[in-house]
């Protein structure tokens, strides 16, 4: 049976974004944070910069998230039966942070050539108003892309500070709170930001990045991706390796080279290149 009826999908063409959509039970939800808690406090309780992105290469319990029916079944709803995941990424702001993510469009920076990319935000914890949840602005994944600047500022979670420098209205702009367990989805052309974390709880994501196999690499000259659904007769990106454990040494050695590879694209065209990822 469909996740969505035909009235939710229009909605979503034309405003980009649907929410909440629930995903994982309260033991799954536990046992996923445990897993991630239970390795942080193995290297001074955070994730290093470089383990934040294409992270279901080094965890496997992330890797079979990606693929859970829960997700994928939504995603599908939206893009077709044939779903690639480019990139996975985890989004922690810590208790009282002033870490933000400033007004920006994944598009501008991402180099894929797809209009169909779609990011799937789960929450490991309560995403409110309070602790920084997502908030975007309809309609953003229609039309041209907004002009940007790099601001580099020290706060921002955004490899290059990068900001919408004209176009934002705060107050035509959505919440798009969470209870742990709970995903939004939008499109990745979409105007979107949050917040500091003034709650007394971590706020933890994921963002799981899917795209139908006919998206192609425009700025870099390799890219990678995971094959969760149907099939890819395109072969744009290379398969992804399925680890068979956290950590797992080939998953390992390949994420050192995709993480290189998402570097070179996220940068492309940058004053500076300031921060590992």
């Amino acid at each position: 049976m469909s996740p969505f009826n035909q009235n939710e999908i229009e909605d979503f063409e034309k405003f980009g974004y649907v929410f909440p959509v629930e995903v994982l039970s309260d033991s799954e939800l536990k046992t996923c944070r445990e897993k991630l808690e239970s390795f942080e406090a193995t290297q001074d309780g955070k994730l290093e910069a470089s383990q934040r992105n294409k992270s279901h290469l080094l965890f496997k319990w992330l890797d079979d998230l990606i693929r859970d029916p829960r997700i994928l079944d939504p995603v599908e709803d939206l893009i077709g039966s044939d779903i690639l995941c480019w990139n996975t990424i985890f989004w922690i702001k810590e208790a009282h942070s002033q870490s933000f993510v400033s007004w920006h469009q994944d598009t501008r920076y991402w180099g894929l050539s797809s209009k169909n990319v779609l990011t799937a935000w789960l929450a490991l914890s309560p995403a409110s108003q309070k602790s920084g949840c997502m908030r975007v602005m309809p309609g953003t994944h229609r039309g041209e892309v907004l002009p940007h600047d790099d601001r580099y500022h020290h706060d921002n979670m955004l490899t290059r500070g990068q900001e919408i420098s004209e176009g934002v209205d705060e107050s035509e702009s959505v919440l798009m709170p969470l209870e742990a367990g709970q995903m939004s989805i939008h499109n990745y052309r979409i105007a979107h930001a949050s917040g500091p974390n003034d709650s007394d709880d971590r706020r933890i994501g994921i963002s799981m990045h899917y795209m139908p196999p006919d998206t192609k690499q425009i700025v870099g000259n390799w890219d990678s991706a995971a094959l969760v659904r149907g099939q890819d007769d395109f072969k744009h990106f290379e398969p992804t390796p399925v680890p068979r454990n956290d950590f797992d040494p080939d998953a390992v050695q390949f994420h050192e080279k995709a993480t290189q590879a998402l570097r070179s694209v996220l940068y492309a065209g940058a004053e500076k290149n300031t921060r590992k990822l």
